[in-house]
């Protein structure tokens, strides 16, 4: 991927969104409305052996789903946009247009180990403590969960199937969870 722009956004979007790394491959501009605010999971980018680079719909029915867009997102969204476009103006009549949010600094498809290559060596060099690129995704959940979100939404805005799916992944969040609930009923009862 293309420039520090590129991989801002592409971190952004797992990070706030919780999208898996082959739905963020499969984006299209398309799909995302950045005056709404929203985002549409509609297909994902795969590497499938015997048969290369797939397009396809997401994992389960609920993994297609739109998404508001926190204004981080958004901001990170609109500077991408700027400088795919000027990656456009630089191919010199080698553009492969694709409609990708994502691409290859002559529009085509990213491949998802060149993602995984890419994050890999922006934490080596960032001096932090190594994660997969998936992990951003997990570190959604987390947060999300440890900022008292419902596990239902939290479970819609990751597209899992089921809430068990959810609750038996990000669990260990809820015991912290389950401690703030207690000093607030507790602090309630004092009154």
């Amino acid at each position: 991927m293309a420039g520090q722009t590129t991989a801002a956004g592409a971190r952004s979007c797992p990070l706030a969104l919780g999208l898996r790394r082959g739905e963020l491959l499969g984006l299209r501009w398309s799909d995302v409305d950045l005056n709404a605010g929203q985002l549409r999971v509609w297909q994902t980018l795969q590497r499938v052996r015997g048969d290369g680079v797939v397009f396809g719909p997401p994992k389960s029915r609920r993994s297609r789903r739109v998404l508001t867009m926190p204004a981080v997102v958004i901001q990170a969204l609109k500077r991408h946009r700027s400088l795919q476009e000027h990656e456009r103006s630089l191919a010199d009549g080698h553009w492969q247009e694709t409609g990708l949010v994502f691409t290859t600094a002559t529009g085509r498809h990213v491949e998802p180990r060149n993602l995984n290559t890419a994050f890999g060596r922006l934490i080596v060099r960032a001096g932090v403590r190594s994660i997969r690129f998936h992990d951003l995704r997990h570190t959604c959940a987390t947060l999300l969960l440890a900022a008292g979100v419902w596990p239902r939404v939290v479970m819609d805005i990751l597209g899992h199937s089921q809430i068990a799916v959810t609750m038996n992944i990000y669990g260990h969040v809820m015991p912290a969870m389950q401690q703030e609930a207690g000093r607030r009923t507790h602090g309630r009862g004092a009154h």
